[in-house]
């Protein structure tokens, strides 16, 4: 099989096999394969990144790779039922439940006593690592309290409690990463698995990962670029919010450069490939997955290394209490009853809950400190195109500036550009439906140039529409003191085409890029949610700011905002003691989403603001943007509560332990049970409606 290894650590591999290269049903394959190898401990395959992660045992390492590369994907059959992230999860649960109590009740105590120490092996193995790194972390006392409850008989008690719930935990946490890596993954998929490859026989349809640097394919209207490379030959206008996240096709002739993802709103290009399919822009994004899931919040850091600081007090209490009573099971049942295991395993669940339950809300958060991050918030930044704002151009106004009257203005237009697919085209035609004005054509000996504008003979009269370039310049439109004026009043603030007939000015169409039907609805929403300030950056003039911040009710904003100055506000806002959120989409909001305390990336921003935010909405829905920050500070609500429960609880059950009101076994079975009811209540539901 080929592969690279990507990063490695004692036990641990991360290898790449390419994107493209494994199906979801061979992906699966070679997971089981892999699995069933003599010293691999737990394997995960992803068919999207063509990723492996592997834990082996190191002895056993060098035969594992070995095997690895004489291993024929090609031979490999699809089966007839493809990994199944939700049912494996819930098979492993049933399992393990399952075979808990099977264990404990059903089987002689010679073979329960076998089972349970073959099982306890684990722990042991990890407590005597911790010890040989010097740590006396809770690894050490779970191995300690699990090695004296089989060395006293207690095979049916709190040894194999203690395991069955540290078991759980691992399921949780897995399941949970698991989950989240998923939904990012797909939101990043292009789902292309062909392209038209122009050879000297003409166009063959290839597979992607059959395409070469240097082969030259051909992508047409409509058409979803599938990898990054040059133009070749041809001329299109290209959708690049994908990219950029603004809404203007862009013209690409030879030599531009083009990536995957972005679509050929009009046109047809040849493409010369630069790389293989997973060597494109969108690949950077997948590495990213792989590297977010060691990103745990502040608070869960705290708490575990406050679990860990508990254990020497554990073994002191124990090495007292047997000093008091001369009583072994005493002394165990103080190891058993302990703050650290609670902690360990509550917080760490509600966490990875919180980062579930976000995915499910189709937000990808990349570490559990940026829910922190976001709880604490108390300034929210916004980029404005594609954000706030639709990123879907529509005509705010038609001007005219002859005889001829609005609707004939609008009409002519419509006329010209029913024929063109790219998106000034369909708002002026949109637009003129909408008035239900006839637009009927005609025109003759149509004439359309890339980027610019269209040129047509209406009514026996040569009439251009486009660009201010174009109309004026190109065409040689007279401009005279009146229309300058007129042009610069009418237009200001909006984006604008001219329709001019035998080089006379008929009208202007003025363009907007209107509010998002719900960003009012999230402003007021934050704003009762008591975010002392609400931003909004945007590289617009001032009166295209002004306008758009008073239809949502921001009072504070910054118009003609370069990409540095972004990041240089977002700065100044945390200099000034501030918690910021920054929200954006497009490229230039890069430098400012690295530079808040939490950066929050759109879905269908660019690559590189997706990469550089610490969450990414994937639905279109800015609404979520809330359910995050609720999420967020319900972390926090329940960690802190986390934290009382295991203390009142715990002190409890040691206090009439000590003092006789219940017995030893009582007080550890109260321990494990109210462990195990915290921890769940830690995965349950942040926010009840879904």
């Amino acid at each position: 099989m080929k592969y690279r290894i990507v990063h490695e650590l004692p036990g641990r591999i991360r290898l790449r096999c390419g994107r493209y290269t494994l199906t979801p049903g061979t992906a699966a394959a070679v997971e089981r394969f892999l699995l069933g190898l003599d010293g691999v401990k737990s394997a995960r395959v992803s068919s999207v990144t063509g990723g492996i992660l592997l834990t082996v045992e190191p002895p056993q390492k060098a035969s594992v790779m070995l095997r690895i590369d004489c291993f024929d994907t090609s031979a490999l059959r699809e089966p007839a039922f493809f990994h199944n992230l939700e049912a494996d999860f819930q098979d492993k649960l049933f399992g393990m439940v399952s075979g808990h109590f099977v264990t404990r009740y059903l089987l002689p105590p010679p073979l329960r006593l076998a089972y349970i120490c073959v099982r306890a092996a684990r722990f042991v193995g990890k407590g005597l690592s911790a010890l040989a790194r010097g740590r006396l972390s809770v690894e050490v006392l779970d191995a300690a309290a699990v090695t004296a409850s089989i060395a006293l008989g207690k095979t049916d008690g709190s040894g194999s409690m203690i395991m069955f719930m540290l078991r759980l935990g691992e399921l949780f946490e897995e399941y949970t990463h698991r989950k989240s890596k998923d939904a990012l993954e797909k939101s990043f998929s292009l789902n292309i698995d062909s392209a038209w490859k122009k050879t000297e026989a003409g166009e063959i349809s290839v597979p992607l990962r059959e395409i070469e640097p240097g082969d030259l394919i051909v992508a047409r209207s409509g058409v979803m670029i599938p990898l990054d490379g040059e133009v070749f030959e041809g001329e299109a206008l290209v959708c690049q919010s994908s990219l950029t996240g603004e809404p203007l096709a862009v013209l690409k002739r030879h030599g531009n450069a083009v990536f995957a993802g972005t679509v050929i709103e009009e046109g047809e290009l040849v493409i010369k490939v630069s790389g293989k399919a997973d060597e494109t822009r969108i690949e950077k994004i997948i590495s990213i997955i792989d590297e977010s899931e060691g990103l745990k919040a502040q608070i869960q850091n705290r708490a575990e290394k406050l679990a860990d600081s508990i254990v020497p007090f554990s073994f002191a209490g124990a090495a007292l209490m047997m000093a008091l009573t001369g009583s072994i099971t005493k002394s165990i049942a103080f190891l058993m009853v302990d703050y650290s295991c609670a902690i360990k395993l509550a917080m760490p669940i509600a966490v990875l809950s919180a980062m579930r339950e976000a995915a499910r809300r189709q937000i990808f958060v990349k570490g559990g400190k940026f829910l922190e991050a976001v709880a604490g918030a108390d300034t929210i930044i916004f980029d404005k195109t594609g954000t706030l704002t639709q990123a879907k151009p529509v005509i705010a106004k038609v001007v005219p500036t002859a005889k001829e009257s609005r609707e004939k203005v609008l009409s002519m237009a419509a006329c010209l550009e029913e024929h063109f697919p790219h998106s000034v085209a369909n708002a002026v035609v949109r637009q003129a439906e909408t008035e239900k004005l006839a637009h009927r054509e005609e025109h003759s000996r149509l004439e359309y140039v890339v980027a610019h504008g269209v040129a047509a003979y209406y009514a026996e009269s040569r009439v251009v529409l486009g660009s201010y370039h174009f109309v004026f310049e190109d065409e040689k439109t007279s401009l005279g003191k009146r229309e300058k004026e007129l042009i610069e009043k009418e237009t200001e603030g909006y984006s604008a085409i001219f329709l001019a007939r035998e080089g006379v000015l008929l009208g202007i169409i003025c363009f907007t890029d209107p509010p998002r039907e719900d960003a009012g609805g999230v402003i007021e929403r934050l704003k009762c949610m008591g975010f002392s300030k609400i931003v909004m950056l945007t590289g617009d003039n001032e009166a295209a700011a002004r306008r758009i911040a008073g239809e949502l009710g921001i009072t504070e904003y910054h118009a003609g905002v370069l990409p540095q100055k972004k990041s240089d506000l977002v700065k100044r806002y945390r200099r000034e003691g501030h918690t910021v959120i920054m929200v954006g989409d497009g490229i230039n909001d890069a430098p400012a989403l690295a530079a808040a305390n939490a950066g929050i990336a759109m879905t269908k921003g660019c690559d590189l603001a997706r990469e550089v935010a610490d969450l990414v909405l994937l639905s279109d829905d800015l609404q979520s943007l809330c359910g995050v920050i609720e999420i967020g500070r319900g972390l926090i609500d329940r960690i802190s509560g986390n934290y009382r429960k295991i203390m009142v609880i715990n002190t409890s059950l040691l206090a009439f332990s000590l003092a006789g009101v219940i017995s030893n076994e009582t007080s550890a079975l109260l321990h494990n049970l109210s462990t195990f009811l915290i921890s769940a209540s830690s995965s349950r539901p942040y926010i009840n409606e879904y």
